[in-house]
């Protein structure tokens, strides 16, 4: 099959997230880069916005002597400020910085001519809608200076542009580089994630809604038209999940040409000791937490769970895990403590000084501080929805409670004042996983904790939870990952589910929780990007035969 596709000579790839570490987007393309480099050997060029000038960027490895002559003619010749270097990732691909702020200058002169060549709406832009498109604007000039400057019409070209924070540059480069072949990405659509986040029911209707209308309504025509129209106008449209693509389908009238599932690789998952000694810090290193804030006593025999990702509180799930927390806490069947983790980055303020010098002094404690379920101040403690919900189902951390749970509202960068150790450093801590996701493209984070053999709960609303279902010898969690059925109407249903497969959980033997474990570790084998990059190779060839195609009419 993969003689018979072309393939292209130089593949041009941009997003906000390259060296901008943001979201999934970032694990995406960080994780994939390995891959693409082997293959493609520095023919590959990933171009970010340059927020760094006079500003040390750790992901970013500046170059003095990486594509010399054409800096200069694109300075000189485009009025294009760009740096270049390499990403500080495994693969170390090439990275393009471009500053795109000279552009807000021209910015109606360029929304006028998206709107002559390809109806894009920006008259009710705001918010981050204008920077995105001066970014990829600026994309656009880049590339195609590029291209002039480097290659010829014989050079096979993709460019590849993820979100609609980057469709302005597709768009421009098949107005002034028809050669170039384009693809675009949509990991999510604005107007799916905006009915979903809305408290609407997304799933049930999404054959009767209307995209164009329903962003009128939710005030987003002009971030929907930008990506309904590369949608329908680059050479190949793709998505992430089979569920998003449903949405494609039915809010942007365009399914997907190819489905580009998300892989990742395991370079940063430890292997033997080094992920027994790790494992075994993280434990500690939590309960000890847990300890200082609670004046408990947990001990190692205590279940560790928890859930994380963005603040997105109905989107995530995260209303449901705490419900689940509560049910469980009353719940006849659990044999063990459970200590639940909600790390998800809210308004933090400053990690709490109290629990910091408990956590300095060797002594135990058994008196719990004030608010003994949160590690850092947030600067809106009275209307915080994670805070609000536990006030709402009285859980409080009482010391008769079973269940305790625990909201650390903090990126977990090594440098936060209470945890200061790397997410990777801290998940692999946990026993189980809950990710409960109603609007989830993928799912990373269920992907991730996978991993590193922390078997995980999610739910089929998740392109990550479709695809577990897809696999032979799936069936819950006795294989690693439990897969529970999430509609509009089922909140209940699902935190009773979830409820009772963490209570059987905690009644399994420690030779039965091994095997789960390594078998986790399996389904995450299955996800690595050897296994899935063969679809961009497949978005590559659709690409280029329909720019041929293009340029022929």
């Amino acid at each position: 099959m993969t003689e018979e596709l072309l393939t292209p000579d130089y593949v041009f790839e941009a997003s906000w997230e390259v060296c901008n570490k943001v979201g999934g987007i970032y694990t995406v393309l960080s994780t994939r880069a390995n891959t693409l480099q082997t293959h493609f050997r520095d023919k590959l060029f990933f171009i970010g916005p340059d927020f760094w000038r006079g500003r040390e960027n750790p992901l970013f490895i500046e170059s003095d002597n990486l594509c010399v002559a054409w800096k200069e003619h694109a300075a000189e010749k485009d009025n294009l400020s760009v740096r270049v270097g390499r990403w500080n990732i495994p693969g170390k691909p090439i990275v393009i910085l471009v500053d795109f702020l000279p552009f807000f200058t021209q910015k109606n002169e360029i929304y006028t001519e998206m709107w002559n060549h390809y109806q894009v709406d920006s008259l009710h832009a705001y918010g981050d809608y204008d920077e995105a498109c001066m970014f990829a604007y600026a994309t656009g000039k880049v590339v195609e200076s590029f291209y002039r400057f480097n290659l010829t019409e014989t050079d096979k070209v993709v460019f590849q542009a993820h979100e609609w924070m980057t469709g302005m540059a597709a768009l421009y480069l098949q107005m002034a580089v028809p050669e170039i072949a384009t693809i675009f990405t949509t990991h999510a659509t604005s107007i799916g994630r905006s009915i979903a986040g809305n408290d609407k029911p997304l799933y049930d209707y999404l054959f009767a809604y209307n995209g164009d209308q329903m962003s009128q309504e939710l005030n987003i025509q002009s971030k929907h038209s930008i990506e309904k129209q590369t949608a329908h106008y680059v050479d190949c449209f793709t998505t992430v999940s089979e569920i998003t693509n449903n949405e494609c389908r039915e809010l942007l009238d365009k399914p997907a040409d190819v489905v580009l599932m998300n892989g990742f690789e395991d370079d940063f998952v430890p292997k033997g000791a080094t992920f027994v000694g790790k494992r075994k810090r993280a434990r500690s290193l939590m309960l000890k937490v847990a300890n200082c804030l609670l004046g408990d006593s947990l001990d190692d025999d205590t279940l560790i769970i928890g859930t994380s990702g963005r603040y997105e509180f109905k989107n995530k799930g995260i209303n449901v895990f705490l419900e689940t927390l509560n049910r469980l806490n009353r719940d006849k069947n659990l044999k063990k403590k459970v200590l639940a983790f909600v790390s998800v980055p809210g308004w933090v303020g400053d990690p709490r000084e109290d629990l910091q010098q408990r956590l300095k002094s060797k002594g135990k404690f058994d008196t719990a501080l004030e608010c003994p379920f949160i590690t850092h101040w947030l600067h809106n403690m009275t209307h915080d929805q994670v805070l609000d919900m536990l006030k709402y189902l009285g859980m409080g951390n009482h010391p008769e409670d079973k269940v305790k749970v625990i909201f650390v509202p903090c990126y977990l960068d090594g440098k936060d004042g209470i945890l200061n150790k790397h997410y990777y450093d801290i998940i692999l801590g946990e026993d189980l996983s809950v990710y409960p996701s109603y609007y989830e493209p993928w799912g990373y984070t269920p992907l991730e904790s996978v991993a590193f053999r922390v078997p995980t709960i999610t739910t089929d609303l998740a392109g990550f939870g479709l695809w577990v279902n897809s696999l032979k010898n799936q069936h819950g969690i006795d294989d690693g990952v439990e897969v529970v059925h999430r509609s509009d109407y089922n909140y209940s249903e699902v935190a009773d589910g979830i409820k009772d497969t963490i209570a059987a959980f905690s009644a399994k033997t420690e030779a039965e929780v091994k095997e789960i474990r390594k078998r986790a570790g399996q389904v995450a084998e299955q996800a690595l990007w050897k296994h899935f990059i063969k679809y961009y190779y497949e978005a590559y060839d659709v690409a280029m035969r329909n720019a041929m195609k293009r340029q022929l009419n």
